[in-house]
């Protein structure tokens, strides 16, 4: 009888062990450390929506430039010049947020002033 006793308990507390790690998992991904998206990085709080995406895209394509040693040209990202995935009245907006996201992470990442 103790060894079915043992066998119940030492099964239990597998059990319990194994629920206890499985609800670490379930949280999620960690927060984003503290200076994530603010900064240069972040577009002006003024922007409107479209603005913020070609912000966020610019600053993209100024460091797929530099990691493929290309010399920055804002005209030369396909995306600035031909954005197909945004609505067509808000393009114009778009290239304007992308070219001030360029400009900006330019600055910073060929350390152009």
């Amino acid at each position: 009888m103790t060894t079915t006793r043992r066998m119940t308990t030492l099964l239990s507390l597998t059990l319990l062990a194994g629920v206890a790690s499985a609800q670490n998992f379930q949280q999620g991904p960690p927060p984003p450390p503290p200076a994530y998206g603010q900064g240069w990085e972040a577009p002006p709080s003024q922007f409107i929506a479209a603005q913020q995406r070609g912000y966020h895209d610019g600053v993209e394509g100024a460091r797929k430039d530099f990691d493929n040693h290309r010399p920055p040209n804002v005209e030369n990202r396909d995306e600035y010049r031909n954005p197909r995935f945004m609505a067509p009245p808000d393009r114009h907006d778009y290239r304007i947020g992308f070219r001030e996201g360029y400009r900006v992470a330019v600055q910073h990442i060929y350390g152009r002033r």
